[in-house]
């Protein structure tokens, strides 16, 4: 009776052991070789596609920039590189870094060009001497060769340039509504703001409440520039409640208000 049970312990030992799974190699075998023909059959396509490149199409609204100059930048950097194998990335880079341009887009074109999308930079402002900045503020050029005799000059610290521009774009609206127009902004090493009238006039709002000085001297003396600029030589904004007029001949006068020297320091 006690060696009955010996065959069924057998039995269940062989059932509890781990078994190798059953694999199909013929199936693993057809299934790689299939991938292997389209991966062979892709590269086939490539290579066909990757024609050289043997035209650049340069397109865009152009004063500044040469199309010439931007086609042979892209040439210059092809290389061996065919239409599918080129790095669009790069030659976009590239071109961006030319004098005058904005921003760039290039794409294929079948089946053996490229055609390349130029925006040009819009100069906003003169910044120091021979600097020009764009309507964001950015300097894009130091040291321009041509600078539009109408644009206003902004000038400050080295770094100030996105500052000076910001409050330029922010005040220049109200002043031309006004009847003037800025001629220069200034932003001095103590931190001090300057503004030049194309009437001559100046505009000392100082380093302090600068933003509310300028409404104030919009408020208030705004009209009397505009109708007695050419006999003005400044007006200084840098009261506590008002303004001082400094005329042409030489005399001065306070419309209100002590100097705020706290503020001035």
């Amino acid at each position: 009776m006690f060696g009955a049970g010996k065959p069924r312990n057998r039995r269940r030992q062989e059932e509890g052991r781990w078994q190798w799974p059953v694999i199909d190699w013929r199936r693993w075998i057809y299934s790689f070789a299939g991938v292997a023909v389209i991966a062979a059959f892709g590269g086939m396509i490539v290579i066909a596609l990757d024609q050289p490149i043997d035209r650049v199409t340069v397109q865009g609204r152009f004063q500044r920039v040469s199309p010439m100059d931007v086609e042979q930048t892209v040439r210059d950097r092809l290389h061996e590189a065919g239409l599918v194998s080129v790095n669009l990335a790069t030659l976009q880079r590239a071109i961006e870094e030319l004098p005058w341009v904005d921003t760039a887009s290039v794409a294929r074109q079948w089946p053996r060009g490229l055609t390349v999308q130029i925006t040009e930079q819009v100069a906003a402002a003169r910044w120091g001497a021979n600097g020009l900045l764009n309507a964001r503020g950015e300097l894009f050029l130091s040291e321009a060769r041509f600078i539009p005799p109408e644009l206003p000059r902004l000038t400050g610290p080295n770094g100030a340039e996105g500052l000076v521009a910001q409050r330029y774009f922010a005040i220049q609206g109200r002043l031309i509504e006004g009847g003037v127009r800025i001629v220069a902004l200034r932003l001095d090493a103590r931190g001090a703001w300057e503004i030049d009238l194309d009437n001559g006039v100046k505009v000392r709002l100082g380093r302090r409440q600068v933003d509310e000085r300028f409404d104030r001297f919009v408020a208030a003396a705004l009209r009397l520039v505009v109708q007695r600029g050419a006999e003005m030589a400044y007006v200084d904004m840098r009261y506590t409640n008002g303004f001082a007029v400094g005329w042409r001949g030489g005399t001065k006068v306070a419309a209100v208000d002590e100097f705020d020297e706290t503020s001035e320091g």
